[in-house]
C-alpha cells in the first residue's frame, strides 16, 4: 500500500510515518533522506544528485523519481511506501503516478494532516527547545509554511480530482491521529 502523508511542517507527519511503518511494515520515503543516502552510498543517482547540489541547483524530478523507484523496488518497501515531502508539484505527482504504474503499484490514499497555523507555531517552538533544530525558528518556519501552502495548492487538487484525498485533524493528540490514520488504512486493506 503506497500512501502520501501531506501536511505543513510541524503537523506530525514524521511521527505518524514512523508509527505506520512499524504497524503496517511500510517504508517511509523522505526525499531528503534518500538523496543523502544515495550520495553517501556513491550510487550513480547519488553522484548525479551531488554534482547538481554542489552547483547550487535543485535536483531534477527525474533524479528524485529515479531514487524513489530504486527504493520502492527494495525488499523493505515491498509492503508499501509512505511518501513524506513529495510530490510538491503537479508534474511530480504525475511522474510519481507513472513511475508507480511502471512498477505495478499505485497510490492508495493521500492523507492531509490539517493543523491550524497557531498550533503549528507552538509545536515548532517546542520542538526547537527539545531537539535544537536550527530550522525550527519562527521566521524559518513561516517561510516553510508559505512554501507548503504554495505547493499544496497545486498538488492537493490533483489528488482530490482522483478521489484519493482524505483529511485528518492533525491538531489532535498523537494517539488520536494514529487511530484516525489506521482507520483510513484499515478501510483500504
Amino acid at each position: 500500500m503506497d500512501i502520501i502523508l501531506f501536511g505543513p511542517p510541524g503537523a506530525g507527519k514524521g511521527t505518524q510515518a514512523k508509527i505506520l511503518e512499524d504497524k503496517y511494515g511500510l517504508k517511509q520515503l523522505s526525499t531528503g533522506d534518500m538523496l543523502r543516502a544515495q550520495i553517501a552510498a556513491g550510487t550513480d543517482l547519488g553522484l548525479k544528485a551531488k554534482s547538481v547540489m554542489d552547483a547550487g541547483e535543485l535536483v531534477s524530478d527525474e533524479i528524485v523519481i529515479g531514487m524513489i523507484k530504486a527504493t520502492i523496488n527494495t525488499a523493505e518497501a515491498q509492503k508499501g511506501a509512505i511518501f513524506d515531502g513529495f510530490p510538491r508539484t503537479e508534474a511530480q505527482a504525475i511522474a510519481l503516478d507513472n513511475m508507480l504504474e511502471s512498477c505495478d503499484r499505485s497510490l492508495a490514499v493521500v492523507i492531509e494532516m490539517q493543523v491550524a497555523d497557531e498550533e503549528l507555531v507552538e509545536r515548532i517552538v517546542k520542538r526547537a527547545e527539545i531537539e535544537g533544530r536550527s530550522d525550527d525558528n519562527v521566521e524559518a518556519f513561516k517561510n516553510r509554511l508559505a512554501a507548503y501552502r504554495s505547493y499544496s495548492a497545486e498538488v492537493l487538487p490533483y489528488y482530490k480530482a482522483k478521489n484519493l484525498h482524505q483529511l485528518v485533524d492533525g491538531a489532535r493528540g498523537i494517539d488520536d491521529v494514529t487511530i484516525n490514520l489506521c482507520q483510513i488504512l484499515d478501510d483500504l486493506s
